[in-house]
């Protein structure tokens, strides 16, 4: 399926995996509409990018941690492009440290609400445009084992990966819905490279990913028209090494 003409609105547009994500889109024909919440600077860089090669793209803020803030988010992208949202990418994501016998109820709260309520609220209003179209949601190639020095993000990213699944059957056949699980992505450079790197024998490939990895699945996705309700592991098999929840 051709993707030139489409417009994408990738949440956490301003950094790490969805700047990738929307910059593969922008040069790929697709109008994007980029948001941000407290990476401004970086989603306007994506925006300037696109521009650059003769694309099309907005930046829009959002605090995804409302309700309203992430209902109302498609159809103002809608309205920045000109046109209907064809492909939404929830990318954004809130990661804090937290272990399962000590987190608060609030911090729980937070994390589920943006990741996994926001991307629920922005798949409704996908919906309500009556109209065919096709989602990607980022989830965590951890999500069948454990990550528990992030237990709460963990719990939200299992809802979310769920919650996939859920979608693809209640939004067929006119909107497919699916996932992709990345692993070990190493930052080009800065903070946590080096810690990344010295992981990289654990997946049967030994190495690392990277961002630009990550983005090739999602697109792999959305040019399939066959496929809904998966999960694309992009972790180096990390997975195949066994789960806790058998």
């Amino acid at each position: 399926m051709s993707l030139t003409g489409s417009v994408a609105l990738v949440t956490g547009a301003g950094r790490s995996l969805g700047r990738a994500v929307a910059l593969a889109l922008g040069t790929s024909g697709v109008a994007v509409a980029a948001h941000h919440h407290t990476s401004a600077d970086g989603s306007v860089e994506v925006v300037e990018a696109i521009r650059a090669v003769g694309g099309e793209a907005w930046s829009l803020r959002a605090d995804l941690s409302d309700p309203k803030e992430a209902l109302a988010l498609v159809g103002r992208a809608a309205e920045a492009c000109g046109r209907p949202v064809d492909i939404l990418v929830n990318s954004a994501s809130v990661y804090e440290p937290s272990r399962v016998l000590d987190f608060d109820p609030e911090e729980l709260a937070a994390n589920v609400r943006v990741n996994a309520l926001a991307p629920l609220l922005l798949c409704r209003a996908m919906a309500a445009q009556a109209r065919p179209g096709s989602i990607v949601n980022l989830l965590d190639a951890r999500m069948g084992d454990y990550d528990r020095d992030h237990a709460a993000y963990h719990l939200s990213k299992r809802m979310l990966r769920d919650l996939t699944r859920m979608l693809a059957l209640e939004l067929a056949p006119g909107i497919r819905v699916n996932g992709v699980a990345p692993g070990l992505i190493a930052p080009p450079n800065g903070p946590g490279r080096e810690a990344a790197l010295s992981l990289a024998q654990t997946n049967p490939l030994q190495r690392t990913g990277s961002a630009s990895d990550v983005a090739e699945a999602v697109l792999f996705l959305l040019r399939s028209g066959f496929i809904t309700g998966q999960t694309i592991y992009v972790d180096g098999g990390r997975n195949l090494r066994g789960s806790v929840y058998g």
